[in-house]
């Protein structure tokens, strides 16, 4: 069987660390009503569902903690406490904020986190209360952007269709960081007017060549998504940024709200070439994340 990796997924232990999100029942979320995933979820679960086809490692992306140090300190905990499961995390940290690089000193300390992920775009609703797409402006953000490359820390990039723009024009200033995109760019718009604007913004971004893209979370904005629903996504996904520049992420459980990892997998197996799985499922997570460059 094919070793793979998972590029995307999240933990959480509500006793051990607080989400405000996990926490706030009844609220709808811009990928869907959260309620089923609103307990612990914990490695032990993770790898009972995915381990069997082949998953032999996996990256943990923030979700959400109020205190991001305290989240990545928990991680890094179950990372130790699970040798024979190798995984790396994406913490939080506040990019534009005055204390950045002691932020950044303190989860460098912590051998599990390879990157940072601050989300950049969620959805034109939650964006226009919080301002979160200022950081795009920010000439602080951008100081920490820099400050990742010369750590050696990657970022993992979330936003909508409608910064790519503006964000590419700000990440080809950073030309050392090694960036991902998550979920594709999100393409909450699935119309094909939505689908056309998606890509032409993506372009922004897949130009660059120092930012790969994770085709993971296609089931958030259309939770009866099949193969065949997606599959103009992954297309235009694998033209614009090549089989060395794309990595499959669970997303779960998040996505667990759409489908089940089992037909979650056999969709991302479907719609991604046979002849670049390899790469897609398991090397250039490999490498991104592990700075591993040996071949699947």
């Amino acid at each position: 069987m094919m070793k793979r990796i998972d590029s995307h997924h999240h933990l959480w232990d509500l006793k051990a660390v607080h989400y405000p999100w996990l926490m706030e029942f009844g609220k709808p979320r811009f990928f869907g009503d959260p309620t089923p995933i609103q307990r612990d979820y914990l490695l032990e679960e993770h790898r009972a569902i995915s381990q069997n086809h082949g998953f032999v490692a996996s990256v943990h992306i923030q979700v959400g903690a109020e205190d991001g140090l305290a989240e990545a300190r928990w991680v890094d905990q179950v990372a130790h406490a699970n040798p024979d499961w190798p995984m790396v995390q994406v913490a939080f940290c506040d990019l534009a904020a005055s204390d950045r690089e002691g932020q950044l000193d303190q989860f460098q300390a912590l051998a599990s986190v390879v990157g940072v992920r601050q989300i950049v775009g969620r959805s034109p609703e939650e964006d226009a209360k919080n301002g979160t797409n200022a950081l795009i402006a920010d000439p602080e953000f951008r100081a920490g952007l820099q400050s990742l490359a010369s750590r050696g820390l990657s970022f993992d990039l979330q936003l909508i269709p409608e910064l790519m723009e503006p964000m590419g024009k700000v990440l080809a200033q950073v030309p050392d960081l090694q960036v991902v995109l998550c979920h594709a760019g999100s393409t909450y718009d699935r119309s094909p007017d939505g689908i056309a604007k998606w890509a032409a913004g993506l372009a922004h971004l897949s130009v660059l060549p120092n930012v790969s893209c994770k085709l993971s979370g296609l089931g958030m904005f259309d939770h009866d998504w099949t193969a065949d629903t997606v599959r103009p996504i992954a297309e235009v996904v694998m033209e614009q940024f090549g089989p060395d520049r794309v990595m499959f992420g669970s997303n779960f459980p998040v996505c667990s709200l759409s489908s089940t990892f089992d037909d979650l997998l056999e969709r991302h197996m479907a719609i991604v070439p046979a002849e670049h799985h390899g790469k897609v499922f398991h090397d250039n997570a490999a490498l991104f994340y592990f700075n591993e460059s040996q071949s699947s």
